[in-house]
């Protein structure tokens, strides 16, 4: 089932993808927005861990893909928590000139809409580097989630100790938002 917004497509993760995810994978200038620790991957890295993507209800990720551009990045909802209704949100978007376009955006939202109206998910948590504001306010003021804490000196960039800046929207200000 694909999860489609008003100008994404969510949809699993194929084969065909690898190429251009192993692309991304690999360059700097993307890899240092995202939090988490990066190595440079290897085209059989790439395949591996494509084998290890499983039809999981905890981990699901997903191609961010349009009509026209194909794929444009990748979307993940995991570390799903059933019991309590909760899951840990990320976003990577591809080549900078598909960027403030509103992908991100709609991939926000619709990622949102699906964790709370298909899956009856209660919270959804994020977390980026402190020097990715233009994430920070895509997040905050494009998509109704919330700054709810930093954690200092969290990840080392260009030998300096950056912030990780954490988000988080609740079910019911979900529903408020999208009421406005």
């Amino acid at each position: 089932m694909n999860i489609v917004g008003d100008k994404v497509t969510l949809r699993a993760i194929e084969r065909r993808d690898l190429e251009i995810l192993h692309k991304w994978s690999n360059d700097p200038e993307i890899t240092k927005m995202l939090g988490g620790w990066h190595f440079p991957s290897s085209m059989p890295d790439q395949e591996v861990w494509f084998e290890r993507l499983s039809f999981s209800s905890l981990n699901q990720r997903f191609a961010i893909e349009t009509q026209d551009l194909g794929i444009i990045g990748t979307a993940n909802l995991v570390d799903i928590n059933w019991k309590d209704r909760n899951a840990f949100h990320g976003m990577l978007l591809g080549d900078k000139d598909i960027r403030r376009k509103g992908y991100g955006t709609d991939t926000i939202k619709t990622i949102t809409r699906y964790a709370f109206e298909e899956l009856g998910l209660m919270r959804l948590d994020g977390n980026m580097v402190s020097y990715n504001e233009p994430s920070i306010r895509v997040y905050t003021e494009k998509c109704g989630w919330k700054v709810e804490g930093t954690k200092k000196q969290f990840w080392f960039r260009n030998n300096q100790w950056w912030d990780q800046v954490i988000v988080g929207i609740t079910r019911e200000d979900y529903l408020k938002f999208t009421n406005q």
